[in-house]
């Protein structure tokens, strides 16, 4: 008996026999061919009905030839140690722009490498067309930094009060002591395809008021214009960033593997045309929007706790990731977006820390055209931390603090000194800020002179305490 007569229904293997593409449109596919089954049509005529969903064969992209796209530098190398950083960054930058999408490319002064050769450097910028590479904003989402005038405000009064109320460590806030998320907010996650999970949106209420470990702080210093007390925060997206990002890495990785195989796979990309790209696009500004409510959860609560009464200016500012100008999306890993109305809450200013015995900088950016219009985020690094570790020889953490940090209130939340986040394991602050200069990157007009910081600390991996709890 034909298939025309026949009323068995139409399957999957039906739909790839026929030139479908497996995906989550399949479930819609089926619905509509054995809805015209039921109505008497046969394969041939559904067949027909259907070619015009069958998507175009991917046109596959090689990677770029070596030197084909230059890139920007404004690093420049002072020290051996300088040296041996500014060629891996060279490397792994001339490596990067070889992947098909990307059409401009810079490293700001405070660049160092992130990982295998390839991988953007921390530092870097790349702009790409009709696409938005997870890997060249990494798992840190939106690590940003935000600052609140808190007037005359005692400054250990204030540090004082931030330990009281902040959040450091792995994991976030136990029940009974979590800030409010915003419902709002949480209904947004639920309606886009990369955020709406249980595990997704447990963690976006769970690490609300939380800063997480690493080179996180919270920095309370003072205003060299005013003499005003300012707090700075230093985080990101927290646990809902890393689950975003290990989404998007996923599905770009199909992207990769049917487009550009040869790409590298810390390089793959989500193509912004597709309906995958637009909902990943609309993930990134709601992780934005609770990055954002994230530190001003903690600003608040921590006037309220110090009990400032003349509370000024606050703005913010993000330096992991992908912002849209023009028909280019310009990935920033590690480097601010230096333009004035990169995002509709920009005011024009943008902070650069740079370690925590030195100020914080308060910029206004040039929008230069070597700098693909950012400028740095830091002070970078040099070496890596277990490098910096091997460096100190017999010195302990202790001993580098007291040495590194004189006069100053420097806490360590886990209660351990984190040696790799010492002054010595950044680069050259005063460097930095003459390469800001003489590469006419931005224009600081203000610094906040450090009193004090909270640091997360030296914590115990996981593994090490459920190993001891086990004894």
């Amino acid at each position: 008996m034909s298939d025309e007569n026949t009323n068995y229904p139409v399957t999957g293997e039906h739909l790839k026999e026929w030139g479908h593409r497996p995906g989550k449109q399949f479930p819609a596919l089926l619905a509509r061919a054995n809805e015209m089954r039921s109505e008497g049509l046969g394969l041939v005529r559904i067949r027909r009905e259907l070619e015009a969903e069958i998507p175009a064969v991917p046109v596959t992209m090689d990677l770029r030839a070596p030197g084909e796209v230059p890139f920007y530098e404004n690093i420049k190398a002072g020290h051996p140690d300088e040296e041996d950083n500014v060629i891996k960054v060279r490397e792994t930058m001339t490596a990067l722009m070889r992947t098909p999408t990307i059409e401009a490319g810079a490293i700001m002064p405070d660049a160092c490498p992130a990982g295998p050769v390839g991988t953007i450097p921390v530092g870097g910028v790349a702009a790409a067309r009709n696409a938005i590479h997870p890997g060249m904003h990494s798992a840190d989402i939106c690590c940003s930094v935000m600052i609140t005038d808190l007037g005359n405000a005692d400054p250990k009064t204030v540090l004082d009060a931030a330990q009281s109320v902040t959040h450091f460590g792995p994991g976030g806030r136990p029940q009974g002591k979590r800030f409010t998320t915003s419902v709002k907010l949480l209904d947004a996650f639920r309606e886009n395809p990369f955020l709406d999970s249980p595990k997704m949106l447990r963690m976006a209420q769970e690490h609300m008021g939380t800063q997480g470990d690493g080179n996180h702080f919270l920095f309370v210093g003072r205003s060299r214009r005013t003499g005003r007390t300012a707090v700075v925060t230093h985080h990101g997206s927290r646990g809902p960033g890393a689950v975003l990002y290990k989404h998007g890495m996923h599905v770009a990785e199909n992207f990769r593997r049917e487009l550009s195989p040869e790409t590298a796979k810390q390089n793959a990309w989500i193509p912004a045309d597709t309906e995958e790209g637009r909902d990943y696009w609309e993930a990134l500004q709601l992780i934005r929007k609770w990055t954002k409510a994230n530190h001003i959860a903690i600003h608040q609560a921590t006037v309220e706790a110090a009990r400032a009464g003349d509370v000024g200016e606050r703005f913010w500012n993000e330096h992991n990731f992908v912002f849209k100008r023009g028909d280019l999306f310009y990935h920033g890993k590690g480097a601010t977006p230096a333009w004035g109305d990169y995002a509709a809450d920009a005011t024009g200013l943008t902070l650069i820390p740079l370690n925590m015995s030195e100020p914080v900088l308060v910029v206004r950016g040039k929008d230069a055209d070597h700098g693909l219009g950012f400028s740095p985020h830091g002070a970078g690094r040099n070496f890596s931390r277990s490098e910096h570790k091997r460096r100190m020889g017999s010195v302990t953490p202790e001993q580098m603090l007291r040495a590194e940090t004189e006069g100053l209130d420097v806490r360590f939340h886990a209660g351990g000194v984190d040696a790799s986040e010492l002054p010595s394991s950044y680069k050259n602050a005063g460097n930095v800020v003459a390469q800001i200069k003489s590469y006419d990157l931005a224009e600081i007009e203000d610094y906040i002179d450090p009193c004090g910081c909270i640091m997360a600390g030296d914590v115990p991996p996981f593994w090490q305490k459920k190993k001891k709890s086990r004894r």
